[in-house]
């Protein structure tokens, strides 16, 4: 069964920005949302996630079945939501390892064994680049741009979440860390994860092969389709799909 979105709308700060968003995504698929800025991409991360700064004024969100809309955020993780964040934040005092050994632990009702556990960070750590040394730093605590969107995806590939939505992880990489980032999105995909990637570029893309594309503008999804959608946003911008969002109004 799928993550779906009905017919969701939010408000965020007292300002209505997201206006009856409906979407389906089933494990194993990879959706992305486009669009201008400003056009409620984020907040419509945020709002799946269950961010205390968005409140849903209508709709739903499920998984597989189960009702998400009214749950904290730490319980729609519990359900298998995952969200890697746009700008994630530095946490001192708490080292990586702590951190997603103690992520494990309360999605899984069970601590992993520290042993199993410490080997199979250090080989994602390897496989993101980044020493073994990160895994006493502080989350994100003096890391560069690239390493905090790095140690995201190292959640991504251990969390092993049913649903993930990646929220801009590709903005501000260079060509190394975009390739890497592609890659963890496709390997966790193969693995069954559903995924929605948030971006306004059409480069990660291009490595991605997603399955559906939408466009949304103003606070609604006013185009879906394949790959397709990809180029023509490339060549003509977002200007091309207005007539659709006037259709709507």
């Amino acid at each position: 069964m799928p993550l779906e979105i009905k017919d969701l709308s939010a408000e965020a700060d007292g300002k209505k920005i997201l206006s009856g968003v409906s979407l389906t995504v089933n494990s194993g698929e990879l959706h992305v949302i486009m669009g201008p800025n400003g056009s409620g991409k984020s907040t419509l991360a945020n709002a799946i996630a269950g961010s205390p700064h968005v409140s849903v004024t209508s709709g739903s969100i499920t998984i597989d079945g189960q009702d998400i809309t009214e749950l904290s955020a730490d319980k729609r993780a519990r359900a298998g939501l995952f969200l890697s964040f746009q700008y994630p934040v530095a946490v001192p005092g708490v080292s990586v390892q702590q951190f997603v050994r103690a992520a494990q632990t309360a999605i899984h009702d069970d601590a992993p064994d520290a042993l199993a556990f410490r080997k199979s960070l250090v080989a994602e750590l390897a496989e993101m680049g980044m020493d073994e040394s990160f895994a006493a730093r502080f989350i994100n605590d003096g890391f560069s741009g690239g390493e905090k969107k790095r140690l995201e995806m190292l959640q991504l590939s251990m969390l092993k979440p049913k649903y993930a939505i990646c929220d801009e992880t590709d903005s501000g990489l260079d060509v190394d860390a975009l390739q890497l980032v592609a890659k963890t999105m496709k390997k966790t995909q193969a693995k069954g994860t559903g995924l929605c990637v948030i971006t306004h570029y059409p480069h990660i893309l291009n490595r991605l092969q997603p399955d559906r594309v939408h466009i949304l503008v103003s606070g609604r999804i006013i185009v879906s389709g394949g790959p397709e959608i990809i180029r023509q946003v490339e060549t003509k911008g977002y200007q091309q799909f207005e007539k659709h969002q006037h259709a709507r109004d």
